[in-house]
């Protein structure tokens, strides 16, 4: 039998009711370790789905044991601490139970205090579980990305499109849909803002209780978060290159940088292509990778496509494409690197659509076509 939202906002209420109970728990007894190995300082910063409400360290386990297998050293920083053995540096900002307007309300503090060079930012999960101002959520969390941007305007900063929930799947998606264009905003305006789509990782069935992940779903977290940061040179320094430890993939920067000339997209070359579709009743989010696979560094990319019948872009993010429906061409804009053989550099955009949620077709890059996958 289908289950009323009632039903279920009364069958998650306990487990909602431990994050409140645990925010305030945790700001008077578990007060952070102050842990550090001396490595890039990284805050983890959200809600219960950082601190690991139903697996004590969440995703900070499996990011953090990425970290040291590959030689990066990590120094996560904030005012609460908790975590297994397994968890090398158990410090973060992970308040239970708390919306985007509570942690804004502590955010310049907390970065006066521990100054991170990189925060990862997982939020907005109770403002939904709490129907709380909704239609103005996405501004509470560009004025928190704000916030962030101006005590500390060199960090970089990764905000995330939050993880699934069992209820209100219309109100998360709508929130999702408005973090890209924020993003592009910040980055617009010279921000070290970058985007990552913490939504496509997991599905419900990662989820414990229609909130929490379980230990396999926060590890899907942990790859996301390791990959994001991978993507942005410094983020979290240079790795020691251990023996056996791989070579990082290459994606862009979210940061922005010159408009690119005849010269920075005119290299030709083979490449894979892989994209991810969200959709919705009116509207699609795209997330499309480029791999280039030739035995030559591609210094930049256009890729051609076409767009399904019915479908218009309505924003885009590291690329710019033109025109707005049908045959187009995305140009990078915020990659700044030669692409390496076996590299990869990806890009995104929202489209409107009647009906047609399919993906696009017909990938070429720089007139050489692409296999997909």
């Amino acid at each position: 039998m289908r289950k009323s939202r009632t039903w279920l906002a009364a069958s998650l209420a306990p487990a909602l009711a431990v994050g409140v109970l645990t925010a305030g728990a945790a700001l008077k007894a578990n007060v952070a370790l102050a842990e550090s190995n001396g490595g890039v300082k990284v805050m983890p910063l959200g809600d219960s789905i950082t601190d690991g409400l139903t697996v004590p360290g969440g995703y900070r386990i499996g990011l953090w044991q990425r970290f040291t297998a590959n030689g990066y050293k990590v120094d996560f920083v904030g005012s609460l601490s908790n975590g297994p053995a397994s968890l090398g540096d158990h410090d973060h900002e992970g308040h239970s139970g708390w919306r985007i307007d509570q942690i804004d309300a502590n955010i310049v503090s907390w970065l006066n205090t521990y100054q991170p060079h990189t925060v990862l930012l997982h939020i907005g999960t109770n403002d939904i579980s709490q129907n709380y101002d909704l239609p103005n959520a996405p501004n509470r969390l560009s004025a928190l990305i704000d916030h962030i941007t101006n005590t500390l305007p060199s960090a970089e900063v990764f905000v995330a499109q939050i993880i699934p929930l069992s209820y209100d799947a219309t109100q998360l998606r709508a929130f999702n849909a408005a973090i890209p264009g924020i993003v592009q905003s910040k980055v617009a305006a010279g921000k070290h803002v970058h985007l990552v789509d913490m939504y496509d990782a997991l599905t419900t069935a990662d989820l414990v209780d229609g909130v929490h992940p379980n230990a396999a779903g926060y590890d899907k977290m942990a790859a996301v978060w390791y990959q994001a940061l991978l993507s942005v040179p410094g983020s979290i320094g240079s790795p020691g290159q251990p023996s056996g430890s791989p070579t990082p993939s290459h994606s862009p920067s979210a940061s922005p940088s010159p408009s690119p000339s005849a010269s920075a997209t005119g290299s030709s070359g083979a490449c894979k292509v892989s994209d991810a579709v969200s959709a919705w009743n009116t509207g699609l989010t795209e997330n499309i990778t480029v791999t280039n696979t030739s035995a030559a560094a591609v210094n930049g990319w256009k890729l051609s496509f076409t767009l399904p019948g019915g479908q218009t872009v309505t924003n885009a993010w590291n690329a710019t494409i033109s025109p707005s429906s049908g045959a187009v061409t995305a140009t990078n804009v915020s990659y700044n690197a030669a692409i390496p053989p076996g590299g990869n550099t990806s890009f995104g955009f929202q489209a409107n659509h009647t009906g047609n949620a399919a993906a696009p077709t017909g990938f070429a890059l720089n007139g050489v076509a692409c296999s997909t996958s």
